[in-house]
């Protein structure tokens, strides 16, 4: 399956992650919007309701 680009992808797209739904998938962007392009995908942890379980679990469907 398409990897999903942590950096371009819209709600939808991150909405096909492990773990993600609408929530978080709004949480996802409007880190992104604040602070600028996600330098790693470990900068996911800062993302509230990001844990390391759930980062693991979504880590090999994304890139940056």
């Amino acid at each position: 399956p398409a990897k999903v680009n942590l950096n371009t992808a819209n709600a939808a797209e991150l909405e096909t992650l492990d773990g993600v739904g609408p929530a978080t998938a709004d949480v996802i962007i409007k880190y992104r919007t604040k602070n600028g392009p996600y330098k790693s995908i470990d900068e996911l942890l800062n993302v509230s309701g990001i844990g390391p379980a759930k980062l693991d679990r979504m880590r090999d469907q994304l890139v940056l």
